[in-house]
């Protein structure tokens, strides 16, 4: 379940996080638009679109074909978020703001980290292109354009800032709460109980399963499209068009507790 491998001061890649994957559609207004390994996904509205998560720099060239293959215009994006600030989910918002323009809003704890271009980030010293940050968010804010509404709740734990996106989405006629996952996972070398550096680690880590636990979720999606099954699903979405797989309320719940169980254990492990 932890979806990098990491060896102290550096991110190292998973070998799928360079492959394309085909685009798709979740729920109306509503896509998945990143590479196999890693989740980006495009918010459309009448007044342009919301893009969240850039990956790597490399990477962004597959997002743009990803959205542009939908049928969208990828200069049409206005507002860049994403789930943390690390390089696999921030490092390309420089070259994103570049091409479109769009203003890029960040939750507090890890704004700085993205302005700097990865300064300042826990236990990591892997950098890349600092990008400016037009609005810093705090948990709770809305972020609006046209008819769509994202609310940014604060996860900390695997950054200070740790974004969990809320949103509403429509399908077959019917409203859905969306959760997308900033992330829950305690990675290798994060230390739990002594840590100078972040102090209140543990505590962050606490009060975010506590709120993952209180989000109402029908749609389960992820920082990673492993954190959902999105793989899988996505064959099934082939299989039977009719259907959508990711609706699940019950795969959210069980990650959740997965995911918090492996807090704890970490937790005993280094006590």
């Amino acid at each position: 379940m932890l979806l990098a491998l990491v060896t102290p001061g550096t991110l190292t890649a998973q070998s799928d996080w360079d492959d394309p994957f085909p685009p798709h559609r979740i729920a109306d207004n509503l896509y998945y638009v990143g590479s196999k390994g890693l989740a980006t996904y495009l918010v459309t509205t009448a007044k342009g679109h919301i893009l969240i998560n850039s990956s790597f720099e490399r990477t962004v060239p597959i997002i743009r074909t990803n959205v542009e293959s939908l049928g969208f215009q990828f200069t049409d994006i206005k507002i860049l978020l994403t789930s943390h600030a690390h390089s696999d989910h921030a490092s390309g918002h420089a070259l994103v703001k570049e091409l479109t323009g769009a203003r890029v809003e960040v939750m507090e704890g890890d704004a700085k980290v993205i302005a700097t271009g990865g300064k300042e980030q826990y236990l990591y010293n892997d950098e890349w292109k600092p990008c400016i940050v037009d609005r810093v968010l705090k948990d709770g804010d809305i972020v609006t354009l046209g008819e769509a509404r994202l609310t940014a709740r604060l996860t900390p734990g695997h950054t200070r800032g740790c974004t969990t996106w809320l949103m509403q989405a429509t399908d077959g006629g019917k409203s859905w709460n969306v959760v997308i996952v900033g992330s829950p996972n305690v990675n290798p070398g994060y230390a739990l109980i002594t840590n100078r550096d972040y102090p209140e680690i543990a505590n962050d880590y606490s009060k975010t399963f506590g709120l993952l636990k209180s989000f109402p979720c029908d749609i389960f999606l992820g920082a990673h499209g492993s954190y959902y099954g999105m793989e899988a699903k996505y064959s099934r979405l082939q299989r039977d068009p009719k259907t959508n797989p990711f609706v699940d309320p019950k795969g959210y719940r069980a990650y959740v507790d997965d995911r918090a169980q492996a807090f704890r254990e970490t937790v005993r492990k280094q006590q």
